[in-house]
């Protein structure tokens, strides 16, 4: 019989993010998740890549929805892209301190951490030692290497042969590979850090792994900060080093990192997976991809889109009573965006559109908490999408229906094996 501290915990899970989901779900088990009723856990599902009908009817039926979930909390939905707007925008009425869950739900012994789980003045310090860092200007200089890395991957995708695992061998190694070379991480270490990187989203390995990585890289980023304080690097902690110097400690700096590798791994890994199947079934968007340059940019944001991989926005607490589209929100509930959601409101068809021409979405948030390494990604997805449609006219799955994630903030798969002959 689960304990209340373990239901507790199992409502951390759902609201935090997926790395500290598989540390807790890892300590209780399935038991807790499993108490929380399927409509709590609407936003979290797919059919496949797009979002489960209940979501759609909930996003039809009103802006704003009280999820039901026991323990006396109340958590809210929202699914309108006005009101997800105005959450997410709203620093003054929306706190994203991850320790105002521990009054909501009982004591947390360790917080995530990081710029999604802080508020301003501490968030709007740390967001501008990153921000110069991933501007268009700055982030040209890894365009070449981006390059190099996408066709070692097809290289090697090549040189397997028979069917390949696209998420092993293309998906899962650029943002990787990218992210150490925007970090300034030495050659030599960049085996084990893409490793790291991938430990501590592994289903499969454990609370023990998962946590174990997640420690290990903090340990690793502060050794790596070190040795940038003697001698600043052209990477992204060397000009941080050089620009600002003791204006950000050590463990400050290890921490940004990490997060540049927890927020731009595994998303966009799940973006190249998941955008993989949506071409392979859609012979004019491929064809759009693989023969029109101009093309490129505006299909990659209707993927963006469409999959929106990020399901959910980081958890928000009202730090007071207020109304969002006629409905009453008090002072420490739990609201929670849907990006999914939002994203598909105001189209007239929800699938796929490769000639669509999207003006904006909330693929990466919105705000000030909007995600800083936005076109970063952007850089990766367009070099790789491409690169792998003209490298292999005939790519197609090689199985009917890959493993997709189950209920998972970020949706992807965990294998994608395909055909490329």
């Amino acid at each position: 019989m689960a304990t209340l501290a373990s239901v507790r915990d199992g409502l951390v899970a759902w609201v935090a993010r997926r790395s500290i989901t598989r540390w807790v779900m890892g300590r209780i088990g399935s038991r807790a998740l499993s108490l929380l009723p399927d409509r709590a856990l609407v936003p979290l599902k797919r059919d496949g890549v797009v979002p489960v009908p209940e979501l759609e009817r909930m996003r039809q039926s009103g802006p704003v929805h009280r999820l039901p979930v026991p323990f006396g909390v109340r958590v809210w939905l929202v699914t309108g892209q006005d009101e997800a707007k105005k959450v997410l925008s709203d620093t003054d009425a929306f706190s994203n301190d991850y320790a105002r869950l521990g009054a909501a739900v009982g004591r947390i012994e360790q917080t995530p951490g990081g710029l999604g789980f802080a508020d301003p003045p501490d968030h709007t310090r740390l967001r501008k030692l990153l921000t110069p860092e991933f501007t268009m200007r700055r982030l040209a200089r890894l365009v070449p290497r981006i390059d190099e890395i996408v066709t070692e991957r097809l290289d090697a995708m090549e040189a397997a042969g028979g069917p390949v695992d696209l998420v092993q061998e293309f998906a899962l190694p650029i943002p990787s590979l990218t992210i150490c070379e925007l970090l300034g991480v030495p050659y030599e270490d960049r085996a084990r850090f893409q490793e790291l990187a991938a430990a501590r989203f592994d289903l499969f390995g454990g609370a023990t792994q998962a946590l174990g990585a997640i420690s290990e890289s903090l340990k690793y980023m502060e050794q790596i900060v070190r040795r940038e304080r003697k001698n600043p690097g052209d990477g992204l902690i060397g000009m941080i080093i050089r620009e600002h110097g003791d204006e950000v400690s050590d463990e400050e700096l290890a921490g940004l990192a990490d997060g540049v590798l927890t927020g731009g791994f595994d998303t966009t890994a799940s973006m190249l997976a998941l955008g993989a199947i949506v071409l392979m079934s859609d012979p004019e968007a491929r064809a759009r991809m693989r023969d029109d340059d101009a093309a490129v940019g505006p299909v990659v944001e209707e993927l963006l889109r469409h999959l929106t991989v990020v399901q959910v926005a980081f958890p928000r607490f009202a730090k007071h009573d207020m109304v969002i589209a006629d409905t009453p929100i008090q002072e420490g509930d739990v609201v929670v965006v849907s990006l999914s959601a939002a994203n598909r409101e105001g189209l007239e068809k929800l699938d796929f559109d490769s000639a669509r021409k999207v003006s904006q979405h909330l693929a990466f948030g919105y705000g000030a908490h909007r995600c800083v390494g936005a076109e970063l990604a952007r850089m990766e997805l367009r070099a790789a999408y491409p690169a792998l449609l003209r490298r292999f006219p005939n790519l197609r799955m090689a199985e009917e229906r890959p493993a997709f994630r189950t209920a998972s903030i970020v949706h992807g798969v965990e294998a994608l094996w395909v055909h490329t002959r």
